[in-house]
């Protein structure tokens, strides 16, 4: 027997050593448990994270035109940047006053690499730039940050609460958010910022013969900023003097001298209305046309909050807990007449994607048993069946080990290779069945047949399974988005085969002595 050991290949070692183990039911079990973390644990998101670099370089130049901008500025910063290794494209805008570089890497390209590399190159050729250009800002790009998981729009009940009150009670709601676990970014659009406004009539300033230039320059003097001083006295105390803003309100600016006509002074409110209103300037809007929250398909004014996760997160965990904190405060926000409404939702489409994925792989696998059960019988078809759990369970535990993310082209991997993994065990379990009926195996024990038939097809499905896996290989090699986009296809389509030949040769022959019964020749 021992001879004969020598002489098998790796299904039959494989068979031999498992077949009778004490411990390979436990194995099993423990696969199973593996598995059932890994999709608990591993991070779920809709679609494959991509590997995005870039940033943006912007070069102040006061005083400067366009045309100077352009040759002191962006054509010789172009050029050195163009000696980073990994950059596509390079788009730049000059504009009076400042220069704007954008840089584009090849997909794919590490990120903390890339903005280092960019830094790294304005930084050692600041000697390059004119004397009188300012500090230049780098401003690098991150896609998991750019990109909301969730929106929520906010809106007002009634006319009560206007715009502005409404975008200072969710911008402190905004900074609550932000300390969530795992919350990256909070920004919100559409908002209206509270804001004095100084409308001067152009008849008044005719009238008082003064030009718009002197109304700002007296609204800009009440910007200056006084330092504090500090003393030293004989007791060691500190005297600090400081002196207080004197416009504060609508009011102290509309009291604000311009200058005298007719040796009166003059006033801003004599040239127009001050206000306190919103910033009327800023003319995006945000409209919520919804049917929920009884809005009855109206278009109202509405303020969203974007929120980002960090990278590798998982969406789900991320947005439940963010509903979990509105559902807290829902009625708080009731009492101050602001409603909402969740307008996106990834962690729910996620989450949704995988489990009804899941789901369909639960009913695939019933399929193939039942079809297993016409064309084998009903054990064979049952010890098949009970390979498929363990083979996707183990397939999941090492895309997590390896840091995958459970997403819809990484569960349409495992659906592909789910007709591809059976076939292992199908031949396994086809051969010792075979072997069972045959005239030349009524002397050998149950044991015995299951490791010689799962050793006599080892050779040729191992090399049957390595052709298909080499199939997906050249997709690792797929450039641009597309590559990082099916990046899971040719990850979790070779783990899964290349698992389904040990799972096949491990548990088959071991679930076969369980199972099944010599027969009688």
């Amino acid at each position: 027997m021992q001879n004969e050991e020598k002489n098998y290949n790796i299904a039959g070692k494989l068979a031999s050593g498992f077949i009778k183990h004490p411990l390979t039911f436990i194995l099993s079990l423990s696969i199973l448990v593996l598995g059932y973390l890994s999709l608990e644990f591993m991070p779920r998101e809709e679609n494959p994270q991509i590997k995005v670099a870039g940033g943006a370089v912007i070069v102040p130049l006061p005083g400067a035109k366009a045309d100077e901008i352009q040759k002191v500025i962006i054509e010789p910063l172009e050029g050195k940047i163009r000696q980073i290794k990994g950059v596509e494209n390079i788009f730049s805008i000059a504009r009076d006053s400042v220069g704007i570089i954008q840089v584009q890497y090849y997909i794919g390209e590490d990120k903390a690499d890339s903005d280092l590399k960019l830094y790294d190159q304005i930084m050692k050729n600041m000697d390059l730039l004119p004397k009188n250009a300012m500090q230049p800002i780098i401003k690098t790009m991150d896609i998991d940050v750019d990109i909301p998981v969730a929106t929520i729009a906010f809106y007002s009940k009634d006319k009560s609460l206007s715009q502005t009150e409404l975008y200072k009670t969710i911008d402190k709601l905004a900074h609550k958010i932000n300390k969530i676990d795992d919350v990256a970014q909070v920004d919100l659009k559409g908002e209206r910022k509270e804001q004095i406004n100084v409308l001067i009539e152009c008849p008044k300033l005719a009238k008082y013969r003064i030009t718009l230039g002197q109304v700002a320059k007296a609204l800009t003097n009440l910007t200056y900023q006084l330092p504090e001083i500090k003393a030293d006295t004989f007791s060691d105390d500190y005297v600090v003097i400081g002196i207080q803003n004197n416009a504060k309100t609508a009011k102290d600016i509309a009291n604000t001298i311009v200058d005298s006509y007719n040796r009166k002074p003059v006033f801003i409110k004599d040239l127009g209305k001050v206000t306190l209103g919103e910033d009327i300037q800023n003319k995006k809007i945000a409209l919520l046309n919804s049917k929920l929250n009884n809005l009855g398909g109206k278009e109202i004014p509405q303020l969203t909050m974007t929120i980002s996760k960090l990278k590798g997160a998982n969406t789900v965990i991320i947005n439940n807990k963010i509903t979990k904190y509105l559902d807290s405060i829902k009625d708080d926000l009731a009492k101050e007449n602001i409603g909402f409404v969740i307008t996106r939702d990834d962690g729910f489409t996620a989450n949704h994607a995988v489990n009804e994925l899941v789901f369909h792989l639960v009913i695939s696998v019933l399929i193939i048993a039942v079809l297993l059960i016409f064309a084998l019988g009903f054990k064979e078809a049952i010890i098949v069946s009970l390979t498929v759990p363990m083979i996707l369970s183990l397939t999941l535990f090492i895309g997590f080990m390896i840091g995958e993310t459970i997403n819809r082209i990484t569960l349409f991997a495992l659906l592909l290779s789910l007709g591809l993994l059976v076939d292992a065990a199908i031949i396994v379990i086809e051969n010792i069945h075979r072997h069972l009926h045959s005239e030349s195996s009524k002397d050998k024990s149950l044991k015995q047949i299951a490791i010689e038939a799962t050793n006599e097809i080892g050779n040729p499905t191992n090399v049957a399974t390595l052709a298909i896996i080499m199939t997906f290989i050249p997709m690792f090699f797929v450039g641009g988005m597309m590559g990082q986009f099916m990046h899971p296809l040719p990850v979790f389509v070779p783990i899964s085969l290349f698992i389904s030949l040990f799972i096949s040769y491990i548990f088959t022959p071991y679930y076969v002595t369980k199972f099944l019964k010599k027969k009688d020749h």
